[in-house]
């Protein structure tokens, strides 16, 4: 009898996991900080923000739903000039590399490959947002910076757990919206775009800004706010990871800052500065000092998603494919309905 109920037991467990996997299943949002890179980058250090959501994916690039098996979620963000709209959702993989599937990773890039590959999955599937030229040429534009971000960035991320209502949320609010662009570098950016999805999906969460940052949100800031919620909430499993850009000729991404610290790590800007008001040199270093400072985490592990699904972590797939070591987060894992757990407690097959 014992042996017949733990059987029984077992199969409970197995057949609610198999119907119940998909809501009981992690599900995360991350801020995605991305470093500065090429001329506008030496001009403007504080890089670019994105939002990465695992259980949400694309019907479109402008119309959200959840995730099927399989599917591994997308990156939106806000963009200028891109057909009109103020945010896109493109899938991961293809926004990291501008391929459809991580086995299809170049192991190094160059800028032409980069060129070929954007090209290459514009014309598969954003005609409608970047149609080709009269002459059937490439066209120029923003949209370039819809996919293929990992061959020009280092990108760190920022990961707390959602649930289904949470995800849920967050497509009704972004596909209900006025999805017509509303870009301004000041006060409408990407990393304001980022913040609003992020403190209504946790309401209070995100303060507007810093004085640091002159009041205004940009993408470190908001990583620094992001981390000390996530630490003070470990409900939400805060997680923390990073994405290489991809080795090759392409020149590397810069490091990115905040307003305020660029400004102080800049002695161009603070010694004339000093010279000619040390009160405002003084505020500015205070400012920093208190609200500003935040390292990025380099010692993170590669995203987990990143992972081809026969391939143990360190092993290179292929010759011509990029090596992506792997340190997956403790708590990624299949998680049991919680009337199944008190069963094999029972039973004696708790951890």
């Amino acid at each position: 009898m014992p042996r017949m109920r733990q059987a029984a037991n077992f199969l409970a467990a197995a057949l609610c996991f198999v119907l119940f996997a998909p809501l009981c299943a992690h599900a995360s949002i991350s801020l995605l900080v991305e470093e500065p890179f090429g001329s506008f980058g030496a001009f403007n250090p504080t890089g670019h923000a994105a939002v990465y959501l695992d259980n949400i994916c694309a019907d479109s690039p402008t119309r959200l739903r959840l995730c099927h098996t399989g599917e591994m979620g997308v990156v939106v963000s806000r963009y200028h000039r891109v057909d009109g709209y103020d945010w896109v959702a493109i899938p991961l993989i293809p926004y990291l590399y501008a391929v459809e599937h991580i086995e299809d990773v170049p192991q190094t890039a160059t800028i032409e490959l980069e060129k070929e590959l954007r090209d290459r999955y514009r014309r598969a599937h954003l005609l409608n947002l970047a149609p080709s030229r009269e002459d059937g040429s490439t066209p120029r534009g923003e949209w370039i910076q819809l996919i293929g971000s990992s061959y020009d960035r280092h990108i760190y991320g920022f990961e707390l757990e959602t649930t289904r209502d949470q995800d849920e949320g967050i497509i009704a609010r972004l596909n209900d919206s006025h999805n017509r662009g509303q870009f301004n570098l000041f006060y409408r950016n990407c990393a304001d775009f980022a913040r609003s999805i992020l403190r209504s999906t946790f309401p209070g969460s995100i303060p507007r800004n810093a004085m640091s940052d002159f009041w205004l949100t940009t993408p470190k800031h908001l990583a620094r706010l992001v981390s000390k919620f996530g630490e003070k909430n470990p409900e939400l499993r805060f997680h923390t990871f990073q994405i290489p850009q991809v080795p090759g000729s392409i020149p590397r991404s810069r490091r990115v800052d905040g307003i305020g610290e660029s400004l102080v790590r800049s002695k161009k800007y603070m010694v004339p500065l000093a010279f000619f008001s040390p009160t405002t040199a003084a505020s500015l270093m205070a400012a920093y000092i208190g609200t500003g400072r935040f390292k990025m985490p380099k010692s993170a592990p590669v995203m987990a998603q990143l992972q081809t699904p026969l391939q143990p972590p360190g092993i290179i797939v292929a010759e011509d494919r990029i090596q992506l070591p792997v340190t997956p987060p403790p708590f990624i894992e299949a998680k049991m309905c919680s009337t199944v757990i008190p069963l094999l407690e029972a039973e004696g097959g708790g951890n």
